[in-house]
């Protein structure tokens, strides 16, 4: 991890990194500085910090289980979108597939946030890519192990607060072709080419149609089977339907 130069401007140690560090952390893992009111109740975690009291790791450990950081990631969010943007700041990528995020969730839903990030703190990845003293960031392509991943990867490190939702992550409404640019995800418009006579009156007042009640249903339930660990139980459940929304998903 030393080697990377990315990792060692990253990485703090002496009084005067620590003190320059505390806006690095806000902006990666709260994606902003915190309001003077809301480092009141941070005020110890930073004092402990600034003094060298507590590491990077353990500083992080303490923000993400804090108020702050859970009223604006995880009380208004899904467990599922939780867990992207908790991969987004603490590992620096989102997830890699169906498989993690099942395993993730599985935790998270189980056992709680608190549970849920010691599985990242604790994870061989976490010690490897930031150790003790290392503030996460976005790593680079090479970390990748396929271009779709990185894609993924990409597309939520440019991600800000709101602006993809708070329910569905970026791995699923891009599988499934939703717009969730504007905060709230809808499906695209397959009329739009059967009205040709309305194309100019449609540019200028084009608004997209939210997904319906049922469809949403539908995607909610599936996705909270897939976050089962029993891959065969959930196959058995599932009905025609499900199995083919599975299928697209898989492709």
């Amino acid at each position: 991890m030393m080697h990377d130069p990315e990792a060692i401007s990253h990485s703090v140690h002496s009084a005067t990194d620590r003190q320059k560090a505390l806006a690095q952390i806000y902006a990666q893992v709260l994606e902003r500085q915190p309001y003077e009111f809301e480092r009141k109740e941070i005020a110890h975690l930073e004092k402990d910090f600034l003094a060298g009291k507590i590491d990077v790791r353990h500083f992080l450990g303490e923000l993400v289980v804090s108020e702050l950081y859970l009223d604006s990631f995880y009380r208004d969010s899904s467990n599922l979108k939780f867990m992207e943007l908790s991969f987004k700041h603490l590992l620096g990528r989102t997830a890699h597939d169906k498989e993690e995020i099942s395993g993730y969730t599985d935790v998270l839903t189980k056992h709680g946030v608190n549970a849920f990030f010691h599985k990242i703190f604790d994870s061989e990845e976490y010690r490897k890519a930031f150790g003790c003293h290392t503030i996460p960031y976005a790593r680079d392509v090479k970390f990748h192990d396929s271009p779709r991943n990185y894609l993924q990867s990409d597309l939520i490190q440019h991600e800000h607060i709101g602006q993809h939702g708070k329910a569905v992550p970026t791995l699923y409404w891009q599988e499934l072709g939703m717009d969730c640019e504007t905060g709230t995800c809808v499906m695209p418009d397959s009329k739009a080419d059967q009205h040709h006579a309305y194309q100019s009156v449609a540019e200028k007042t084009k608004v997209k149609e939210p997904v319906s009640k049922a469809l949403n249903e539908e995607i909610e339930e599936l996705l909270q089977m897939l976050q089962n660990s029993d891959a065969r139980q959930v196959l058995q459940s599932m009905n025609e339907n499900q199995r083919s929304l599975l299928r697209n998903l898989a492709k």
